[in-house]
């Protein structure tokens, strides 16, 4: 790699682990037998790309969930089964964070929605017993808050000139292959972090 001063981090499969089939299997126990054609790693319908850039409100998206699935399942139903992919921080990946401070400006992008953000934010304090997951980052980017998700370029452009970060300079580390080349186009440095890779690995 090239100089690199300036770190931008996905957060699912980088700093805590998912299981995508845990969500799909209770969902089917919902009766949502083909959730596999709404949300994956690499593909989100159009509801789900709305709940992702936050122009959807919760409550309407659980309605419209309902609607498009003809499922009858509660609000608090369809939440935990959204939310059975976020499985866990491991603590030795945020004391690898918290090592790496003083070498480099760190960012974080991550496609996410506000049930997920609740919800990984209390799983952040159960594992490491910590408060605030956002501190560990010069700005944390959330997709739901900044209306834009990768793989497309508007999100990452929005971090580069608002932080002033030079492309060449800055380094994306994300596990899904899509949004790396959206980087790559834009002239940063990537790292595809493959499972079973974790940050641990890098040589940074």
């Amino acid at each position: 790699m090239k100089l690199v001063k300036n770190i931008i981090f996905d957060l699912g499969g980088v700093f805590i682990n998912l299981d995508f089939q845990k969500t799909n299997e209770a969902f089917q126990q919902l009766g949502a037998t083909q959730f596999y054609s709404f949300f994956s790693q690499t593909h989100s319908n159009s509801l789900f790309a709305a709940l992702e850039t936050g122009t959807i409100a919760t409550h309407d998206f659980y309605d419209a969930f309902r609607k498009q699935t003809g499922i009858l399942a509660t609000n608090k139903a369809i939440a935990h089964a959204w939310n059975a992919m976020l499985i866990n921080f491991p603590p030795e990946r945020i004391e690898w964070l918290d090592s790496i401070q003083n070498k480099y400006d760190v960012f974080l992008y991550s496609n996410t929605n506000q049930i997920h953000y609740d919800c990984f934010m209390e799983i952040f304090k159960r594992d490491t017993g910590k408060d605030n997951f956002n501190r560990y980052f010069k700005k944390a980017y959330y997709s739901h808050e900044i209306k834009m998700r990768k793989p497309d370029a508007d999100g990452f452009q929005l971090i580069l000139q608002e932080q002033n970060l030079a492309p060449e300079e800055t380094l994306f580390i994300d596990d899904t292959l899509p949004n790396i080349r959206t980087a790559h186009s834009l002239g940063l440095q990537t790292i595809h972090l493959n499972a079973p890779l974790t940050v641990l690995d890098l040589p940074l």
